[in-house]
C-alpha cells in the first residue's frame, strides 16, 4: 500500500472483469505460475492467487479487476509522496481492487482487501477514459496507488502506455513486491515509483504482511538500475518497525544500495484496520527516524503526516539553500533553476518537467 497519507476520497463497486494476465508460466497439466510478484502462486485451475484477483481458469490466468477502478481522484503529487516529481502538479490517481499482501495497518484496507473479504471489483473504466479523465484535469501525471499497482499490472501498463503518447508521466505507489520480470515490462513507461518499506526484518514482514522482505529490496535494487526515480516511505509503527536499530538498517539500505540522493519518507502512524489500539508515533521517534537517515548521509529525509516536525522542505545539500518550500501537500516555494540550486549551481535529483 501507499503511504499512510495516500487514501482515496471515491469509491465504488460493479461487477467483477476479466482478462488474460500478462506474466505467467504454464506448469504441468492446467496449473500455472504467477511471475508478477515475490509470491510467485502456484495456481491449480478454478483457484486464484494470494492475491484473490488473479484466478486460473483452465490453465488461463486471468486479471479479474482488469477494466474496473474502486477509486478516481484528482490529487497533488505530493500526496503519493513524489516530493521530487513535478512539485505543485496533479496526478489522477486510480485503483483497482485487490492487494498482494495483508497489512494489519492498512489504511485503505476497504478497497485493497476487498476481493479477499468477497466483495465485488469496481466499475468498468477503460485505460483510455483514464487517460482522457487525467489530460482533462489538467494532470500531469497518472498515479497507480491507493491500493497495490502490482496486481492491476495489465491495465496498469495499458493505461502508462496511452499516458505517455500524450506526454503524460506514469507514477507506481508500491508496496515494491514486483519481481525483476515484471520491472522490465513495466519499465519504458513507468517513470517514478513511491517504494514502502514498511521493516527491515523478515519476520515482520512474514508476521505482519503476510509476505516477505527480500523481494522488496531486491525490486528496490532493480529499479534504481533500471533508472526509475524512487523515492521510499517508512510508515514509522510502535513496536514494529522503529526501533533505532531498524531505523538505521533503513536509512544505511537506501544510501548505500540505492544511493543518497534518494528521498526517504518517515511517515507518523495512526491505528487502523486491525492495529487500532496500536499509539500514535511519539514525536520524538519521528525526530530521531530524521536524524538518522542524515546520519546515514541521506540528501534528502522528509517528515509525513507530521507537520513541523521533521520537515518538509527540499534544501540544497551543498549550500543548505532552501529550494522548495512545502506545507502539508502545497508547495508555496519552488526556487530551482532548470533543476539546480540557484546559488550554487548543484544538480537538485528528481524529475523536474
Amino acid at each position: 500500500m501507499g503511504d499512510m497519507n495516500d487514501k482515496p476520497e471515491s469509491q465504488s463497486t460493479s461487477s467483477r472483469a476479466g482478462r488474460e494476465a500478462l506474466l505467467y508460466e504454464a506448469l504441468d497439466g492446467q496449473t500455472v505460475r504467477c511471475e508478477l510478484c515475490g509470491h510467485a502462486c502456484v495456481i491449480a485451475g478454478g483457484k486464484y492467487g494470494l492475491c484473490r484477483v488473479r484466478e486460473n481458469v483452465a490453465g488461463v490466468l486471468m486479471s479479474r479487476n482488469y477494466g474496473r477502478l474502486v477509486a478516481v481522484h484528482v490529487d497533488p503529487i505530493e500526496k503519493k509522496p513524489l516530493f521530487h516529481v513535478l512539485p505543485g502538479s496533479r496526478s489522477l490517481s486510480v485503483a483497482a481492487a485487490g492487494c498482494n499482501f495483508q497489512c494489519e495497518f492498512c489504511q485503505n484496507w476497504p478497497i485493497s482487501q476487498a476481493p479477499r473479504d468477497g466483495e465485488a471489483l469496481g466499475e468498468a473504466v477503460s485505460p483510455e477514459q483514464i487517460v482522457t479523465a487525467a489530460m482533462a484535469h489538467d494532470c500531469r501525471s497518472i498515479s497507480y496507488t491507493y491500493t497495490e499497482p502490482t496486481v492491476f499490472f495489465e491495465m496498469a501498463l495499458d493505461a502508462a502506455r496511452l499516458a505517455k503518447a500524450k506526454g503524460l508521466f506514469n507514477c507506481f505507489v508500491s508496496n515494491g513486491f514486483l519481481t525483476p520480470l515484471a520491472i522490465a515490462t513495466i519499465r519504458p513507461w513507468l517513470d517514478a515509483i513511491n517504494v514502502d518499506l514498511k521493516a527491515f526484518r523478515d519476520a515482520t514482514y512474514r508476521r505482519v504482511m503476510k509476505a516477505r522482505l527480500e523481494p522488496v529490496l531486491t525490486a528496490l535494487r532493480s529499479l534504481t538500475a533500471a533508472g526509475v526515480w524512487v523515492e521510499v516511505t517508512t510508515l514509522v509503527v510502535p513496536g514494529m518497525n522503529d526501533s533505532e536499530a531498524e531505523l538505521r538498517d533503513i536509512a544505511a539500505f537506501i544510501a548505500n544500495e540505492l544511493g543518497r540522493h534518494v528521498p526517504w519518507h518517515v511517515s507518523r502512524f495512526h491505528g487502523d484496520y486491525r492495529m487500532t489500539a496500536t499509539p500514535t508515533t511519539p514525536t520524538r521517534t519521528m525526530q530521531r527516524a530524521c536524524e538518522l537517515g542524515i546520519e546515514a548521509g541521506l540528501h534528502y529525509v522528509y517528515a509525513g503526516n507530521a507537520q513541523g516536525l521533521c520537515g518538509e522542505n527540499t534544501h540544497c545539500p551543498d549550500c543548505r539553500r532552501l529550494l522548495i518550500g512545502r506545507a502539508g501537500f502545497v508547495v508555496g516555494e519552488n526556487a530551482l533553476v532548470s533543476g539546480a540550486c540557484p546559488d550554487c549551481g548543484r544538480r537538485i535529483e528528481g524529475i523536474w518537467g
